[in-house]
């Protein structure tokens, strides 16, 4: 099973709509899970957050999320109502997705913050094969003893004084292997994720 994996769009339509068609379309996943920040800094959040409820795409809230300006009474409420976790399981693999780290969506994980020791422990507190968050806008991919965590690093392209990965992942399950794709690049054109 395929599982597409995208994190803060922040208002970038265009960049979604190039990472679901690469999704569906050149890699077609089995199912998309994002992990928040929809809005925020991009020109287009209403678009964005009308996209991917039509979708039905599996969502939690960003911290951007909480301030929703210049969106649509439904799309204002449909961010309010968005859990600030997700636990699920897909293909016998359990999965808690965030936006930056469990409990609290300010605050991101960064591999050179976290120990492979530390991501057993959370891994194993949470009773999660898969951890997925976002937040920090950089890639990483850890896989430990207790399984692995993914953070997808940021969707959006546009020029921001934020510094952006422009970048969407494929998780392979069962194997719990994960490979980064970069929009400016061609579909299907690997991006090496420093470990």
């Amino acid at each position: 099973m395929d599982i597409g994996v995208i994190s803060d769009i922040h208002g970038d339509y265009a960049a979604l709509e190039t990472a679901l068609d690469r999704l569906n379309q050149h890699h077609r996943v089995n199912q998309i899970l994002c992990a928040g920040d929809l809005v925020g800094r991009g020109p287009h959040p209403d678009d964005v957050v009308q996209r991917i409820r039509e979708q039905q795409i599996i969502t939690v809230r960003g911290n951007h999320d909480e301030w929703s300006y210049g969106l649509s009474v439904e799309n204002k409420n449909y961010l309010k109502s968005l859990p600030l976790e997700w636990r699920g399981s897909l293909d016998d693999s359990s999965i808690y997705m965030c936006h930056g780290k469990p409990g609290n969506n300010l605050w991101g994980l960064y591999r050179d913050h976290i120990s492979n020791t530390l991501l057993n422990m959370m891994l194993a507190s949470l009773g999660a094969d898969i951890l997925i968050t976002g937040h920090t806008h950089m890639p990483l991919y850890v896989k430990v003893q207790q399984g692995c965590v993914i953070n997808p690093g940021s969707l959006y392209t546009f020029n921001n004084v934020r510094s952006t990965s422009h970048t969407y992942g494929v998780l392979h399950l069962p194997d719990m292997t994960f490979d980064l794709y970069d929009l400016t690049e061609p579909a299907g054109q690997r991006v090496y994720i420093p470990m």
